[in-house]
């Protein structure tokens, strides 16, 4: 595909440019408000340009381009990309100091994150440079209302606006000790550096712990926190050309290229809120109207693979009913065991034919239904970084629906079934006993000493119970 054929189907949305040479190097990397009006500004007739840029554009032969929710969110991942690939056409921005940066004070006790152009050797961490100082500024009010440090040199008295507006921690009257400060300060550098769904993922792991232990208020706070950082890191990687998909097929030793690729995943919290998605791409582009959400029914207890077969049944079932388009590739969230449970799935319903992969999270393999030994790809593989693209895809939908169904409050468990429990006794049963198990081996007198449960509803509880064991 020539390079005008490419330019014709690039979005008008914001997000990063990555133009390649003939041996498919990356030589420069730009970020735009509109992707499209932005690179077919390049390729413009008559336009004339200085020899350093007319030499770049007489290199292109190839482009990629990142989605991105924001051009603020843009400009964070240029400078990112720019630290990573070091392109040959950024030179002037690798090498230039009169560039803003984002300084971080890390040699402070509570450190700062501020804007700078003067680069020094004093102990601070340095990020950029970055193209565009009003962004940049747009991008770190953004930060602060997730980080919450502190802007002032010194200590005051007392705290300040920013502290009211929940945006500092206040460390000038103690209000947050240094090691919890600091625990910010890394979440942020792992913002800073690109790793954002790093960061949600173990933002989401500190949030089941505090739910675990029944910290509701520490949860809610850590989940308002995921959802902010959500809305300005909603990547669409993807490429101008069927490239990534011919790689894909070759590598996974596929019959017909990709090009309708279903991805599945599954969230819960100790078994309560499970959910299922299903996100849909084409030609290595998002399908919006092929994702799905799935409340899981029955799951009072954590088990992932049948979590994950009741998502593909019902998944498959309504594509079958509405005669809809199936897919060439399922790519899963899990490893060896979450392939084969969901290969017996597709089996069951007469799809089996549907090649289906997992990708494992801790090593990054890739695992076949059939096959012992994972597919171990190198790191700067095109299908590894296309398959986890679409596999945090999935993941970041899942959460999402997640954070929805926990914002809404609702919350299914076998107490729901019960006649004459309703959300305010279950609420008492749940704050006294702790878990639904509990409840379950609980005898009548104990039940009597819960607020607002009478001897009938008691008896109830416990009928049901003996009769559903």
């Amino acid at each position: 595909m020539d390079i005008g054929k490419k330019i014709s189907i690039l979005p008008n949305k914001p997000g990063v440019y990555l133009m390649k040479d003939r041996l498919s190097r990356i030589i420069y990397v730009g970020k735009a408000s509109k992707l499209k009006a932005r690179v077919a500004a390049y390729f413009r007739s008559g336009k004339k340009f200085s020899f350093q840029k007319q030499t770049l554009i007489d290199s292109i032969t190839d482009l990629d381009y990142i989605v991105t929710g924001t051009e603020v969110d843009a400009l964070l991942l240029e400078a990112n990309l720019i630290k990573q690939h070091q392109p040959k056409y950024n030179v002037s921005l690798k090498d230039d100091k009169s560039y803003p940066h984002l300084k971080l004070t890390s040699n402070e006790d509570f450190p700062r994150l501020f804007i700078t152009r003067k680069k020094k050797e004093d102990g601070a961490t340095y990020y950029g440079p970055y193209t565009d100082v009003k962004l940049l500024r747009e991008a770190l009010a953004l930060m602060r209302k997730i980080f919450p440090l502190r802007k002032c040199r010194s200590f005051p008295k007392k705290p300040c606006l920013d502290y009211h507006l929940g945006q500092c921690l206040a460390p000038c009257i103690g209000r947050v000790n240094v090691a919890f400060y600091n625990q910010i300060v890394k979440e942020l550098i792992l913002f800073l550096e690109g790793k954002s769904q790093r960061l949600i993922d173990e933002l989401a792991s500190r949030m089941n712990d505090a739910s675990g232990k029944r910290d509701f208020e520490e949860a809610a706070r850590i989940r308002d926190r995921i959802e902010a950082l959500l809305r300005i890191v909603r990547k669409s990687p993807t490429s101008a050309s069927g490239s990534y998909l011919e790689e894909l097929k070759v590598v996974l030793g596929l019959s017909i290229l990709p090009r309708r690729i279903f991805a599945y995943d599954i969230s819960d919290i100790q078994g309560a809120l499970a959910c299922g998605v299903k996100v849909s791409f084409w030609m290595g582009k998002l399908d919006k109207s092929g994702y799905r959400r799935f409340r899981i029914k029955g799951a009072d207890k954590i088990d992932d693979y049948k979590m994950m077969k009741e998502t593909i049944s019902r998944s498959f079932k309504e594509l079958l009913k509405r005669k809809e388009p199936l897919p060439d590739l399922l790519i899963i969230d899990g490893g060896k065991g979450h392939v084969r449970a969901v290969q017996e799935e597709m089996d069951s319903l007469g799809l089996g034919n549907i090649p289906v992969v997992g990708i494992a999270k801790k090593f990054e393999q890739i695992f076949f239904p059939l096959k012992n030994d994972p597919l171990i790809l190198p790191p700067d593989s095109r299908s590894l970084k296309l398959i986890q693209r679409i596999r945090d895809e999935a993941h970041r939908f899942a959460l999402q629906y997640h954070l929805t169904l926990r914002r809404k409050g609702v919350s299914k468990s076998a107490l729901d079934q019960i006649k004459g429990v309703g959300p305010l006794r279950k609420r008492e049963l749940i704050n006294y006993f702790g878990s639904v198990d509990k409840i379950k081996r609980a005898r009548i007198q104990g039940l009597l000493r819960v607020d607002k449960i009478d001897r009938k509803t008691a008896e109830s509880i416990v009928e049901y119970f003996r009769k559903h064991r």
